[in-house]
């Protein structure tokens, strides 16, 4: 399993922690997302078949797009 953290300025509230949290469960292969709005960070766990990209794009899909 690897995990990843990202940096999410476009984290405000809680329901943005909500919306990142359930889609991002919903990609085949993440085990666990923890989301947190004072920190603005994501953090996420996962194995095949998810990986970066997968994560990063889906990230920018919803509006919460990984900064760097």
């Amino acid at each position: 399993m690897q995990t990843v953290t990202y940096s999410v300025p476009n984290i405000s509230c809680m329901h943005c922690v909500h919306t990142i949290r359930t889609e991002v469960a919903e990609l085949a292969g993440v085990k666990s997302v923890k989301a947190d709005a004072a920190s603005k960070k994501v953090e996420i766990a996962f194995d095949a078949p998810a990986d970066e990209v997968k994560i990063k794009a889906l990230l920018a899909e919803i509006n919460y797009p990984a900064a760097g």
